[in-house]
């Protein structure tokens, strides 16, 4: 029969387990007793717990709506990335003095990544509405802190919880403030473009006030108007012209009147009365020439022809002028009388040279009149020539001003709303976090798990002597019992001789027993001895053991 073919018996694994008694003994209470005391010795892990609900806002979103319109659940967690900072961890590090037990060697970066491993944030959520997305509402989340001394833990846990709280109120505040403030700097630089623009359709209006078109109708009866005092200065001027031509004749026949008055009386020479004739007649042709202007231009015959006439009587005066001329006695010279009727013939003269006089001072400020009238409408019809184009112009400047009103009263009303939300913040009336269960002292720990350690070294400790066993019995390769031996050699034997023992045999396994007792008796006093001197008194491990164990 081949070897390999052989399988050990029951009766093999009881002989096996016999003759290893004291190796497996010693090895189970060994691994036993090690397991047990770290099951034991491991310090407790305290946690404690505070829980902080989710309240919605007071006032209905229809009539205020808040500025922070994210989830809660994204603002706890942007509000644990800002509560769970460096600083804010090594602060309440150094304050509860979190790691002083452990050596120089454990750095801060360290220490602040054990402390955010010991803090845990668990959101609480309900289902409103089942398979659609955003249907679980967060209506509170636990903010907990696990520490080896309960005190500290709920200390710690408190710190935490307020810090939650504070930076949940300062990032809402934060955020609608920062949303006013901008709104109201969007409205200020608005206000001050319309302004602008308004400024602009002032200045635009002023500068072109009869052109628009609000003012044509205006423009239209200033024109008429215009015209009007333009005709009427026209006729008035024409009636003066006239009047002059018409005093021009009277005082040409008024002087031959004085020179004929004269020349009777005082008995002037002819050549006296032959040069008042040519002046006479002199002052008639420029009469004559004058109201022919006034319809013909300068180069009609009978203009042409009346200074021709106007120049020879002037060619003629002046030569009468180079000539000597007998001195005539004025009237009323030398203390001699004047003729009445000479006397009357120069007062009609002057009368009539006064009233020429005041008619061109007229026909002066009348021809002044019609330049100023004229260019008057040349300016009002020039301006209501561009009358279309400034109605272009003044309806660009109109709607840049409504799409800035309009942008304006929008972003008025946003500033509104956001001041509004604003004060809701700071009244907290809006959704807010609320302090529901605080953070307690743990009265026992959540870690380690005594019992299950407990049980899993007992199982280790079976497993390994178990093992030690099965290890040395493959190691040592003695041949035991008949099955095995045939099994080698492939045939059975013929006689079996059974294990002696002798008396001297049993004694000395009896010695080793209590030898080893009594080593295992001492060794088990020294530990006990020294838990009791070095570690804690016996008494009061035994009762830690049994709250711990409970």
């Amino acid at each position: 029969m081949p070897q390999e073919d052989y399988q050990p018996s029951l009766r093999d694994y009881i002989a096996i387990i016999k003759r290893r008694a004291l190796l497996i003994a010693s090895t189970f209470i060994g691994v036993a007793a090690v397991a047990i005391a770290v099951a034991l010795l491991v310090p407790p892990v305290y946690q404690s717990t505070g829980t902080i609900m989710v309240e919605s806002q007071q006032i209905p979103t229809d009539l205020v709506q808040a500025t922070v319109t994210s989830y809660a659940d994204e603002r706890i967690q942007v509000i644990r990335q800002r509560v769970m900072t460096r600083d804010n961890l090594m602060r309440i590090i150094e304050k509860y003095g979190l790691f002083k037990d452990r050596p120089i060697t454990f750095t801060p970066s360290e220490q602040i990544d054990e402390m955010r491993d010991l803090i845990g944030v668990q959101i609480v959520n309900a289902n409103v509405q089942p398979g659609q997305r955003g249907s679980s509402a967060t209506i509170a989340f636990k903010v907990s802190f696990d520490d080896r001394r309960p005190d500290v833990a709920q200390r710690v846990a408190n710190e935490l919880v307020t810090l939650f709280l504070n930076e949940n109120v300062k990032v809402r505040t934060e955020r609608a403030t920062q949303t006013t403030e901008f709104l109201t700097q969007e409205a200020n630089k608005i206000k001050a473009e319309l302004d602008k623009i308004e400024a602009q359709i002032a200045t635009y209006k002023e500068r072109n006030a009869t052109a628009l078109p609000q003012n044509a109708a205006m423009s239209m009866n200033a024109i008429q108007r215009l015209e009007s005092d333009l005709r009427t200065s026209q006729r008035d001027y024409n009636d003066a012209a006239e009047e002059v031509r018409s005093l021009d004749v009277e005082l040409a026949s008024a002087k031959a009147a004085v020179a004929s008055a004269a020349a009777a009386t005082g008995g002037g020479s002819s050549l006296v009365g032959m040069a008042d004739a040519n002046e006479v007649e002199l002052q008639k042709a420029r009469a004559q020439l004058a109201s022919m202007l006034e319809t013909y231009t300068d180069n009609h015959p009978d203009v042409r022809a009346t200074k021709r006439r106007i120049a020879a009587l002037e060619k003629a005066i002046a030569d009468a002028a180079k000539e000597p001329r007998p001195a005539v006695p004025s009237p009323g010279a030398n203390g001699l009388p004047v003729s009445p009727s000479v006397a009357a013939a120069q007062l009609v003269a002057a009368k009539i040279e006064s009233r020429m006089a005041a008619a061109r001072a007229r026909m002066t400020t009348l021809r002044a009149e019609q330049g100023q009238l004229q260019a008057q409408l040349r300016q009002a019809e020039n301006q209501m020539l561009q009358a279309p184009e400034v109605e272009r112009g003044l309806a660009t400047l109109m709607r840049d001003r409504e799409g800035a009103q309009r942008k304006y009263e929008e972003i008025r009303a946003k500033q509104m709303s956001a001041q509004v939300a604003e004060n809701l913040e700071g009244e907290q009336k809006a959704e807010r976090f609320t302090l529901l269960e605080p953070p307690i002292a743990p009265d026992r720990p959540i870690k380690p798990n005594r019992k299950k350690m407990i049980a899993l070294g007992l199982a280790l400790a079976a497993g390994a002597a178990g093992g030690l066993v099965m290890l040395l019995e493959t190691l040592h390769g003695t041949v035991r019992g008949a099955d095995a031996l045939a099994a080698i050699v492939g045939r059975r034997p013929l006689v079996m001789v059974p294990y002696i023992v002798i008396a001297e045999e049993t004694v000395r396994q009896r010695k080793l027993w209590l030898r080893s007792g009594i080593a295992a008796l001492i060794v088990l006093i020294a530990a006990l001895a020294a838990v009791h001197f070095f570690y804690m008194p016996l008494d009061t491990l035994v009762f830690k053991i049994i709250l711990r164990l409970s």
